[in-house]
């Protein structure tokens, strides 16, 4: 399966270039299915029978259909259980962790954690966590090898350090959060492509690795915190930082969408 988000895209620098409406997210929608039909293309060479596409950015609804590789289906909308990985429970053999990006408080195009704003920081079992880290465990939990991950450099060297075994696709080189140094999408499709197919040497469930785990959150304001503590079982940690405890990653990961969802309900105007 492909996880695809946005941010880590062939181009993308900058907010409009991923905000639904806009006409730059017109515009990166066919760079977005671009990067994804490069992953389908080399995926399949490599031997897969078919390959499951998950919506992962915002709407979950951007990627163009009619333009994808008739070798994938599109698993499309939002308000999915696994969200970012839905399908990951599907009997899948393999993840490409397509478009990510950088985790809230570090270097990296458009980096951050869920919300766009408002999380200075996410620890996974004291870890410093990217959306990367915790889909990657989500998809150890049902033996899937992570195979490849793209984005810009920044998100690859983070990858390297959650997902070492995996091929890391550098589509642009990070200079701010809104800048970049990138490569034309013929480059960054061959690149894709390449990795992908070699990728498949590795696919294939291993034994999954079920265990407890610890996510705490730190936000920009303290009434976000307050918000996100009314949730059973959530514990203010700090003035700006709350944490759970779960039996499961999978638990984990639903109780972080709740959590991240009170927060950012809990924003209000330009005060956050």
């Amino acid at each position: 399966m492909i996880s695809a988000d946005m941010e880590g895209v062939t181009g993308v620098t900058w907010t409009d270039d991923v905000v639904p409406g806009t006409d730059q997210w017109n515009r990166f929608r066919t760079l977005l299915t671009g990067d994804v039909n490069a992953a389908v293309g080399g995926l399949c060479a490599g031997g897969a029978d078919s390959v499951l596409v998950n919506e992962a950015h915002l709407s979950q609804r951007n990627l163009l259909l009619e333009e994808l590789d008739t070798h994938a289906r599109l698993l499309t909308g939002r308000h999915k259980p696994l969200s970012m990985m839905e399908g990951i429970d599907s009997g899948v053999d393999g993840a490409v962790l397509l478009g990510y990006h950088a985790g809230s408080g570090c270097e990296g195009v458009l980096s951050h954690t869920y919300l766009p704003a408002h999380i200075t920081g996410v620890w996974l079992d004291g870890v410093p966590a990217s959306e990367g880290r915790l889909n990657s465990a989500l998809a150890a939990e049902y033996g899937v090898p992570i195979l490849v991950v793209t984005g810009d450099d920044e998100a690859c060297a983070d990858a390297a350090d959650y997902a070492p075994d995996a091929e890391h696709v550098v589509v642009k080189e990070c200079i701010s959060r809104y800048s970049a140094v990138c490569d034309p999408p013929a480059v960054t499709a061959e690149r894709i492509a390449a990795a992908a197919q070699r990728s498949m040497s590795r696919a294939g469930r291993g034994t999954p690795v079920v265990e407890s785990h610890r996510i705490e959150i730190e936000f920009d304001a303290s009434h976000l915190a307050q918000a996100a503590a009314v949730v059973p079982t959530v514990e203010e940690v700090s003035l700006r930082r709350i944490g759970f405890d779960a039996a499961t990653m999978t638990d984990a990961m639903k109780a972080f969408k709740v959590v991240t969802a009170i927060a950012d309900g809990a924003v209000q105007g330009k005060y956050g």
